[in-house]
């Protein structure tokens, strides 16, 4: 396993990171711990959640996902994982999750932060993110800013300043932003630079072989030159990138547990972009599910890709092709062919 800096932070964190997002809906406790007790040995050092968690989202599950990697925490040696958790935004409306999240000031992040430490068992997370940004922008398949959605939201600089409390009290060490776009990236360091305030240290993004957004909208220049870390989400697009749902349109998986789920993978261009991917890593000898996620292991970029999965088997063929991931001289190739698909279908699922 690699070990890299969090953008310009101290802490370093597992190239590859585990996600637990299915972990109360999907997965069992025992479950659960097994998949992180199986990451840990590996060397995976970096487990990344969030207060709204498991997805989809209920309030029926919320705070599931946290009570047990709380309860898995517990056990271990807190110096030797590095945690990541988030908090919710208005933006989504979520009215279970204290009692709907109306801003992101000191009020709602301290306690949105503290019910998180209370779940996980800490007394600090290594990194809390925003989830989304609570202003208006496009995030989750939507692939326009539509100014006429303009409404109110807190100012950067407040949220900057509530972060830097809760940092100044010890419950945080390192803050990061989540399903942002240049603006918000630029600014926050903007503030943060002027002001005193802290630098976040990564953006968790969507990233994967019909996502690359990160490549073309202009934020990977942004996180290169400013040193902030891209945590590349959904590398498999939801099980699509496995090539399952291209087998079978009925496989068990989240997209047909749960209806409406993932509707960007929905869009037109998406199953012909999969079938060239699945024909290119044919070609290459490699599982598609290698292709897609030797894709974020190997982009310069891309500080930790974060894995999900519903079972141990899944787990090992995540990890496996992190160990057999392509070497340098096979990989140039295999980008191109990569790059050349994409000239064809960019972004379908963007």
């Amino acid at each position: 396993m690699e070990y890299r800096a969090l953008g310009r932070s101290e802490l370093k964190v597992s190239a590859v990171c585990l996600g637990t997002m299915t972990f109360g809906q999907q997965n069992s406790e025992a479950e659960g711990h097994a998949q992180l007790d199986r990451a840990v040995a590996a060397g995976i050092n970096f487990i990344d959640t969030a207060e709204m968690y498991p997805v989809p989202a209920r309030a029926e599950t919320y705070g599931a996902t946290e009570r047990i990697v709380g309860s898995w925490l517990k056990r271990q040696a807190r110096d030797q994982v590095v945690i990541a958790t988030k908090a919710a935004g208005p933006a989504r409306r979520m009215e279970w999750i204290r009692g709907g999240p109306l801003a992101f000031d000191l009020a709602n992040l301290r306690r949105a932060l503290e019910d998180s430490l209370q779940r996980l068992q800490t007394d600090y997370v290594d990194l809390y993110q925003l989830h989304w940004p609570a202003r208006n922008q496009p995030m989750f398949g939507q692939w326009q800013f539509e100014p006429e959605q303009e409404r109110e939201s807190t100012p950067l600089r407040e949220t900057l300043e509530a972060l830097a409390v809760l940092v100044q009290e010890g419950k945080i060490r390192q803050v990061g932003v989540s399903n942002e776009h240049p603006w918000g990236v630029m600014e926050f360091l903007r503030l943060a630079r002027e002001h005193g305030l802290p630098a976040i240290a990564s953006t968790q993004n969507a990233y994967n072989l019909i996502n690359r957004l990160y490549d073309t909208g202009g934020l990977s220049e942004v996180c290169f030159r400013e040193r902030v870390s891209l945590l590349a989400y959904s590398p498999l697009a939801f099980g699509h990138l496995s090539g399952k749902y291209l087998a079978d349109a009925k496989a068990a998986g989240r997209i047909t547990a749960f209806p409406g789920f993932g509707q960007r993978y929905e869009k037109v261009n998406v199953p012909p972009a999969l079938a060239a991917y699945r024909e290119l890593a044919a070609r290459h000898g490699l599982s598609m599910t290698g292709l897609a996620l030797a894709f974020c292991y190997n982009r310069p970029g891309v500080t930790s890709t974060i894995i999900g999965a519903t079972s141990l088997a899944q787990l090992e063929e995540n990890l496996e092709a992190w160990e057999r991931r392509p070497g340098a001289e096979q990989w140039r190739a295999i980008q191109a062919d990569i790059d050349a698909v994409h000239q064809r279908y960019p972004n379908p699922a963007l």
